[in-house]
């Protein structure tokens, strides 16, 4: 892997902060015009491992999946719920995750990938309720709720969903 493109820019008015984002392949990193070059050196390696693990947690691997739905199922279904796999999926461009429940597999799709993470966490939760429940009955909608951020999540999917579909309709 090459290394990545850092640009530092430096201001003046910038007093006492210090920040960084991405931009396209390179990483511009903002620093006070009078820190010295010893203290820039370490607030850009500081700067690039935050956002590095910012963007791990954006972007969790099937495994990190996992582990998450366990934690889920522990805090809001008293462990009962347990995952035999949880992966991202390509293939589901109408659904946000499924669940075979026999097989006690959850498929998570990758437009979901880089959401808020208490999005991802709704939609893990929706899912590891059907292993307990198949259908969206009212004890199904009951669990599910025990997820502090569950109408919220809801929410943002279905203001997602609109501004996907007002997005196409437009082109």
């Amino acid at each position: 892997m090459p290394p990545e493109t850092v640009e530092v820019r430096r201001s003046a008015r910038r007093r006492r902060t210090v920040s960084a984002y991405r931009d396209g392949d390179k990483t511009i990193v903002l620093l006070p015009a009078g820190l010295s070059r010893t203290d820039e050196e370490q607030w850009v390696r500081r700067m690039l491992d935050r956002l590095a693990a910012k963007e791990q947690r954006r972007r969790p691997t099937d495994d990190d999946l996992l582990e998450r739905a366990k934690d889920l199922s522990a805090r809001y279904l008293d462990g009962k719920a347990i995952p035999q796999s949880v992966r991202w999926v390509e293939n589901q461009q109408h659904r946000w995750g499924s669940c075979t429940p026999d097989q006690g597999t959850i498929r998570i799709s990758t437009r979901i990938r880089g959401m808020p993470a208490w999005v991802v966490d709704y939609v893990l939760m929706h899912e590891l309720v059907h292993l307990l429940v198949p259908s969206h009955g009212p004890r199904f909608w009951t669990l599910v709720e025990r997820y502090p951020r569950a109408e919220r999540a809801r929410g943002f999917l279905e203001g997602f969903s609109m501004a996907a579909s007002a997005a196409a309709e437009e082109c």
